[in-house]
């Protein structure tokens, strides 16, 4: 039994009921000769996966969808192994190179070179390429988006890669050059309705006004999270007619106490407390730009609105830094640090001693 939200994902772009226009112009690209590499970007929730998908049915047909799964095993330079995670089907391969770090450069090298050297072997294909698909691309280093552009260029007779990121600011100019970028913006909230509704009634029930307008406001443009949350409130209240009640996920909830602690208390005591915090929803694979965000977010709520610009000036600022570094737990105690120093100062007139910045 699976979750609503890949039951009903939809298979093909003519099932797709919003952005009709990008549907028309990706089965204009997978019908001519010439398909580019491209570039999908949008926000989390947006539908780009799934429009990937719908687009790599059209280039190939229905046998895109009979996908395995394999691990496999890369060496590093310094021969260290790196178990990587790769899902793939005779016309395509899917990989997250991010997830090894700053290894990445490795993953991208050897998988490219393998696939663009062999010819596709599916004589029942429409096209002779095969597709790599690089989630999360926006999270990739440096030396990994300059190994990309150089495959990129030399094997593009048999090869197409399809990168899905949030935003195209953390990627090189040359890569973007190189790539068509189709932009998935998030769905409007009567879009979201007008889903949410379709997946009640292959369900079978009628889901109220009140609890679609509740959901739609509480997932934020985020169709995955709408259709997870329309589950999980059916599975609580059958009748979604009683005042429901959208609960947070507990590492959000944890955000917003570690925002609630930092307001409270600005002081040496207080920072290795919020460490403490910190490390756990680390421990939890919450991903540090996600906590850097959502601690923000909480922050900018309570405090005074001349602090709004500076927290969030301080947040992007760790946020780069986080990028070219190792260590997340630095950076993002060093812009707690900042913050309640800003916060001090601000109430109080106080800077932090010279041994408090880091």
């Amino acid at each position: 039994m699976s979750l609503w939200v890949d039951q009903y994902r939809p298979r093909t772009l003519d099932d797709l009921h919003y952005h009709p226009e990008l549907s028309a112009r990706l089965r204009s690209l997978a019908a001519s000769g010439d398909f580019p590499h491209m570039l999908f970007y949008g926000p989390s929730g947006a539908g780009k996966k799934t429009r990937i998908a719908c687009t790599l049915r059209e280039l190939f047909g229905p046998g895109v969808e009979k996908l395995k799964i394999d691990q496999r095993v890369f060496m590093t330079p310094s021969k260290r192994k790196l178990d990587v995670n790769i899902v793939q089907s005779n016309f395509h391969i899917e990989i997250t190179p991010s997830d090894v770090g700053i290894y990445d450069r490795v993953v991208i090298q050897e998988i490219l070179k393998e696939i663009a050297q062999t010819q596709q072997v599916d004589l029942s294909a429409k096209q002779r390429f095969k597709v790599v698909i690089i989630n999360e691309a926006d999270s990739l280093s440096r030396d990994a988006q300059a190994a990309l552009r150089r495959t990129m260029e030399k094997y593009m007779s048999n090869m197409r890669v399809i990168l899905c990121a949030n935003s195209t600011s953390k990627l090189i100019a040359p890569i973007k050059s190189r790539c068509l970028l189709i932009r998935v913006a998030a769905p409007s909230p009567e879009e979201m309705g007008v889903a949410l509704a379709r997946v009640a009634k292959k369900e079978k029930f009628d889901l109220p006004d009140e609890a679609a307008t509740q959901i739609v406001s509480d997932a934020a443009g985020n169709l995955r999270k709408a259709i997870l949350i329309l589950e999980a409130l059916k599975m609580q209240s059958p009748d979604l007619t009683s005042n429901i009640s959208v609960a947070k996920p507990d590492w959000e909830t944890y955000c917003i106490k570690v925002a609630d602690l930092i307001l409270q208390e600005q002081s040496a005591q207080r920072v290795m407390l919020v460490r403490g915090k910190l490390y756990e929803l680390l421990s939890h694979c919450i991903p540090p730009t996600t906590i850097l965000k959502t601690i923000a977010s909480h922050l900018v709520d309570r405090v005074d609105e001349s602090l709004k610009a500076d927290i969030m000036h301080w947040a992007a600022f760790y946020e780069v830094r986080m990028c070219t570094g190792s260590k997340k737990i630095f950076h993002l105690e060093a812009w707690v640090v900042k913050v309640m120093s800003l916060y001090k100062h601000f109430f109080y007139g106080i800077d932090m001693p010279d041994d408090f910045e880091i």
